[in-house]
């Protein structure tokens, strides 16, 4: 089980590492919201304060710093419901604390907790990397008990994980995975193995996605649908078989991923992400991909993706099919995080399909008698060469974020229109004052109530 992840937005990281880059040693709080999903904890960065010169004498190997330079950024924590965390460099050295810092931890313990009425206490020291962006070591105390930060996540137009620096050295790489070493090198396959990975739906592109992640080495997987399979699905579900036809959806993957990753850690959840007990579970992810085709269902991974930072590669195929004749093939993935547009910012999803796709059969059809309600339930065409080439664009996103083998202005959708064979890219902004905002505050706030700011069916 993953202890504590610290997750870092792409603009918090580069400060961090510019900070830790300085000669003289530097301090700040890291102001953060945190998730707790069977005892693992996800400090989820929202704003770093750096403690100004002013307030801080600083040295090589050493500093003094007043309470006035701390102060404001706890307060400010206690303003916005968050966690302070103490945040120091070692800039010509390695981050494993000194006597010294456990002395100034054992000082701040408290006035931390009691000015920004956290029950959390955190400290993370950062060091510089060859790689340009940290090494560290970190603890949390919280509810007498006392835990090392395991892991740091950043999240961008690049994803990066990174252990802890007094972590135990990662075993050596399985052969087999000896030709992607040769294409991306052994750092983004222990990424690959490190990252914790969701997968909304196991149907003909879910299971597509779940099959190439499986053999490219993700050792980390949480399935979640509630579905069982039919006979119809057995055209398209990878693993799948005819006399399987009933079996739960998810243990269907199972079966079929132990046989391709013996090694892995594959969960399997048989409900629906807009189930808040399901949601949290995802919430827990490092990574998550969309591959549900309801619009409800969207509408959850599109503020998972803002309260919780966890990057969201959302997938749609569209078969646009009259009387047996193909009129266009549309595939689509689009990519959520801090900074980046949610589904209903693009007007990809309709709030109003949202909602009755929420309420029970009987009042789905009284409001679609009224008028109030589009239809539901109407059976979309599906046929696997396209279900599984938008899996495999979602997933080669996935990998160009890990690799970074791609231009620098990374953009946050990918729109194939594959009966014309053509291509087209954007990147598309957040609404003013939505909650995908950056400026709305919500980014990083983690387990607000109620869950990610919405309402839940009872």
């Amino acid at each position: 089980m993953i202890g504590t992840t610290l997750v870092l937005t792409q603009q918090i990281a580069d400060e961090l590492a510019a900070m830790a880059n300085e000669a003289d040693e530097i301090a700040a709080v890291l102001l953060v919201g945190t998730a707790n999903q069977d005892g693992h904890l996800r400090l989820l960065s929202r704003e770093l304060h750096r403690v100004p010169d002013r307030h801080c004498e600083r040295a090589p190997d050493g500093m003094q710093v007043t309470s006035a330079g701390w102060v404001p950024a706890v307060a400010r924590a206690a303003a916005i419901g968050a966690t302070p965390v103490w945040i120091h460099t070692h800039p010509g050295g390695t981050p494993l604390p000194s006597r010294h810092d456990r002395i100034v931890d054992a000082e701040l313990h408290e006035p931390f907790s009691i000015r920004s009425g956290s029950a959390i206490y955190a400290s993370v020291i950062v060091s510089p990397s060859r790689n340009g962006t940290v090494t560290f070591s970190g603890v949390v105390s919280s509810g007498g008990r006392r835990l090392s930060v395991d892991r740091l996540v950043v999240v961008g137009p690049r994803i990066h994980l990174t252990g802890a620096y007094d972590a135990s050295t990662p075993e050596s790489i399985p052969a087999s995975f000896d030709r992607q070493i040769r294409a991306f090198g052994g750092d983004v396959q222990r990424t690959l193995a490190g990252l914790t990975i969701g997968v909304v739906g196991a149907g003909g592109t879910g299971s597509a996605v779940l099959e190439q992640l499986a053999r490219l080495g993700a050792q980390d997987l949480l399935v979640v649908d509630p579905d069982t399979l039919s006979l119809a699905n057995t055209t398209r579900v990878y693993g799948s078989a005819p006399d399987q036809v009933g079996m739960p959806k998810v243990d269907v993957a199972k079966e079929h991923l132990a046989r391709i990753a013996p090694t892995a850690s594959i969960r399997t959840c048989q409900g629906t992400i807009n189930n808040e007990t399901v949601a949290r579970l995802l919430g827990g992810c490092d990574v998550v991909f969309g591959c549900t085709d309801d619009d409800a269902g969207r509408m959850v991974l599109s503020r998972i993706s803002t309260y919780m930072l966890v990057p969201v590669f959302d997938c749609g195929v569209l078969i646009d099919s009259v009387e047996e004749t193909i009129n266009g093939i549309h595939a689509r993935v689009t990519i959520m995080g801090p900074g980046y547009a949610c589904l209903l910012c693009r007007r990809r999803i309709d709030p109003v399909r949202a909602s009755a796709e929420l309420r029970v059969p009987a009042e789905q059809a009284r409001l679609l008698r009224e008028g109030y309600a589009p239809e539901l339930g109407f059976v979309e065409p599906a046929v696997v060469a396209y279900t599984s080439l938008v899996a495999a664009l979602a997933v080669g996103e996935f990998l160009e974020r890990l690799i970074g083998y791609g231009p620098d202005n990374t953009p946050s959708e990918l729109l194939f229109r594959i009966h014309e064979r053509a291509v087209s890219t954007n990147t598309v902004f957040p609404l003013a004052g939505h909650y995908c905002d950056p400026a709305a505050g919500q980014a990083g706030t983690g387990d607000v109530t109620p869950y990610l700011g919405q309402t839940w069916p009872s």
